[in-house]
């Protein structure tokens, strides 16, 4: 698997705080990377040392075989959580200023930023200043200004911020089709439905611990449990259910339905099947409803979190 970006055993102290505690992570070329954790793991410190604004007491960043250098600054968009528009220029204007400093000429600056403001529908707001934006508006140009000069790594911090849910969609088509046209992207953000929509491979970063990372379905299927989400219509409810309470380890749960059954999540034994389950829960009664619970990003979140 080819890596884009390798941080190796990165450490970072403010004073007597430490920040990052030996951190490694390596992020796949192509990849949509999820950079997890709570407020003040040291996410954001990470992501200030890959972008150069702040450097390591120990430990190394390598960006596509190489080590980390001022010059590699061009080849990175990055989209910090605390937006850095200046709200009295106006948007082409500054939009062109900032695609400069990424090394793009005047003139294939404002052909790139017509196409992404046909894209993004916002071409009237050329002569419009950032001050007479809305906060979703600033944030869309923003998105463009960090994209713009097609760099090799986006690192994307809250990138939905402030956004409705028709252009949070929109964004996020743009997340994907900027990854499947070879970009790597390091999202972080503590909306989880994102991370499960988005994220191929995360990381989970608590009190400057890394203390997961990996695929994302590969780390789900290591947090399965054997657990299953039942509906069961029963001609004698009552005996069926202490029954099952006697057999399994049963969990009442709620799910919408319209029928009258038992509602439970039932873990079964490690060597026991989901078809031993069906079978005896379809000579019990009429089976309604039978999910397996895979754990989500935010189960694993909360409980690897806990645990640590």
């Amino acid at each position: 698997m080819n890596k884009l970006l390798q941080v190796n055993n990165v450490s970072k102290n403010f004073g007597d705080y430490k920040a990052l505690n030996n951190v490694s992570i390596e992020v796949p070329k192509g990849s949509i990377f999820g950079l997890l954790g709570p407020n003040g793991a040291g996410k954001t410190t990470l992501i200030r040392i890959i972008n150069q604004i702040t450097m390591p007491d120990t430990g190394e960043v390598h960006l596509d075989g190489e080590k980390l250098q001022p010059h590699h600054i061009q080849h990175i968009g990055y989209l910090p959580e605390e937006r850095g528009l200046y709200k009295s220029m106006k948007v082409g204007e500054q939009a062109l200023y900032l695609a400069q400093l990424k090394g793009l000429s005047k003139t294939d600056a404002k052909q790139r930023l017509k196409s992404w403001f046909e894209r993004l529908e916002i071409g009237d707001w050329w002569d419009k200043k950032i001050q007479e934006l809305s906060k979703g508006m600033a944030q869309k140009i923003q998105f463009v200004v960090t994209v713009l000069h097609t760099p090799k790594l986006l690192i994307f911090d809250e990138p939905f911020s402030g956004f409705d849910p028709i252009n949070a969609n929109l964004i996020k088509d743009e997340i994907l089709k900027l990854r499947d046209d070879g970009a790597t992207v390091i999202f972080s953000t503590h909306r989880m439905e994102s991370v499960e929509e988005l994220c191929d491979h995360i990381a989970l970063i608590h009190k400057s611990n890394k203390i997961l990372d990996g695929n994302l379905l590969d780390i789900k299927k290591a947090y399965q449990n054997n657990t299953f989400e039942v509906g069961l219509l029963s001609p004698t409810p009552e005996e069926t259910a202490t029954l099952l309470k006697e057999k399994f380890d049963v969990q009442p749960t709620v799910f919408k339905s319209i029928n009258n059954e038992l509602q439970y999540r039932i873990k079964i034994d490690e060597n026991a099947s989901a078809n031993d389950l069906v079978s005896f829960l379809v000579s019990k009664g009429q089976l309604t409803h039978f999910k397996e619970v895979i754990p989500s990003a935010n189960d694993i979140f909360i409980e690897t979190v806990a645990k640590n």
